[in-house]
């Protein structure tokens, strides 16, 4: 072996493993928090903590309220991946409210980190410039859902969970009026549901997916999976959450079961059991799929789409699975032997 041939091997010997790993690790994990503290806020704990929504004002028959129901003068800003906004989706068709409240798509950009609008409406083509259109010099986050007032161009609320409760106020334009999602009589019950399911489950997955520590995670994993443990136990012997009819309960809770298997099994760290593993749940799952017109505001396919491929944090290779196989929500559910009364179609 020549001089030049002993040199040149000598230059080209690489690090140790040890080193590479170490400083892979160093860089990645830096980079993680600092991307990490910006998609989902966090305690010092490392326990992820949601922000509040921003626009909280309400469509109601009050008399001096600004925003009275009307056929035509609301629209809904949604994106198809997002359990919230898919929540006012499944409360409007189940209202059969479709001619009543429009709907405009946004589509997550990965790059720019932001909701686009798939068509541009008031010469807006992003969210941002929707909020500033409603809000000249907000700088808060520009979220969805957003329930827009097309009459004096700005949004009325961006909060789901209030959102579906006020369209109610559309009884008058619905093709479902009987259909009470929040009766009087049941409002304390589904409160309590709601705020339970709510920490649990519907925000207890993405504090699961979204915890920078060991005992975060752990923390937020077993509240998950007792909340769906007892939910299991309750449709034991209910049909649905409080009692014969579909509520809001339902609504909340159906969303984020409906990407369970698909997303937060998976990608978010929710791998003890999936819904379909469930002797109630899964079956229960089925039920709200099958209700009229619910299976229409569902798209799988931009639920993966928009997690696995905009979440860089939690999946940088942006892979997204091909499974699993939906059409198990087709299969017969035999919920309607648990209670007395039928959901109607009309």
């Amino acid at each position: 072996m020549s001089q030049t041939t002993v040199g040149i091997n000598k230059k080209s010997k690489s690090l140790p493993p040890g080193i590479i790993v170490k400083l892979g690790k160093f860089v990645w994990t830096t980079i993680w928090h600092l991307m990490m503290s910006q998609l989902a806020p966090s305690q010092k704990s490392g326990d992820y903590v949601r922000p509040k929504s921003q626009f909280r004002h309400f469509v109601g028959t009050e008399e001096g309220n600004l925003y009275q129901p009307a056929a035509g003068r609301y629209r809904l800003f949604v994106g198809l991946g997002c359990p919230w906004a898919h929540r006012t989706l499944v409360a409007r068709s189940l209202k059969k409210l479709e001619d009543v409240i429009s709907v405009s798509i946004a589509s997550p950009s990965s790059d720019a980190g932001i909701w686009v609008l798939d068509d541009p409406h008031e010469g807006c083509h992003t969210l941002p410039e929707l909020y500033q259109l409603a809000q000249p010099g907000y700088s808060g986050r520009c979220t969805v859902p957003v329930l827009w007032d097309e009459q004096t161009k700005t949004i009325v609320n961006n909060e789901s969970a209030e959102i579906i409760v006020m369209l109610s106020a559309f009884n008058e334009f619905s093709k479902h009026p009987e259909l009470d999602l929040y009766p009087e009589e049941l409002k304390e019950t589904i409160d309590l549901w709601n705020d339970k399911i709510y920490h649990a489950v519907n925000n207890g997955v993405y504090r699961c997916g979204f915890a920078q520590s060991q005992a975060a995670y752990e923390k937020a994993c077993d509240e998950l999976f007792v909340a769906l443990d007892e939910i299991d136990a309750v449709l034991a012997t209910s049909r649905y959450v409080c009692g014969d009819n579909v509520t809001l309960a339902d609504v909340r809770l159906f969303t984020t079961l409906f990407r369970f298997d698909a997303v937060y099994y998976g990608l978010f760290k929710c791998n003890r059991k999936r819904i379909k593993d469930y002797e109630n749940l899964g079956a229960y799952l089925c039920d709200l799929y099958q209700l009229p017109g619910v299976a229409d505001t569902c798209d799988i396919e931009a639920v993966k789409r928009d997690y696995y491929g905009n979440l860089f944090p939690l999946n940088p290779g942006g892979i997204i699975p091909s499974g699993p196989d939906m059409k198990s929500l087709f299969e017969p559910h035999d919920r309607d032997r648990k209670t007395k009364t039928q959901f109607v179609s009309t």
